[in-house]
């Protein structure tokens, strides 16, 4: 697995299924269990987003030189409740 599918392509799949659940029409999932899911998926973000701040804040004292990895990882988890935020 390289490095940009384990930490572009899979952090982008939180977005990709924020906005595919806020953008289904009310009548297929029901207005509570659609926001149901968008906050779980923003959560769920959240605590992913916060791990990977937290170990590319440490990568980075420590002086790895990948440490933009995780940072940027934590960058694309954090679109989710940015959206939620400005959806609501």
């Amino acid at each position: 697995m390289t490095r940009a599918f384990r930490h572009i392509v899979l952090p982008g799949l939180a977005p990709a299924a924020f906005f595919l659940v806020a953008s289904t029409r009310v009548e297929v999932l029901g207005c509570f269990n659609r926001g149901l899911l968008a906050l779980s998926v923003a959560m769920a973000s959240v605590i992913g987003g916060s791990i990977l701040a937290v170990k590319g804040g440490l990568s980075r004292r420590r002086g790895d030189p990948d440490a933009h990895w995780w940072v940027l990882s934590a960058l694309i988890l954090s679109i989710p409740p940015a959206a939620l935020i400005v959806l609501a």
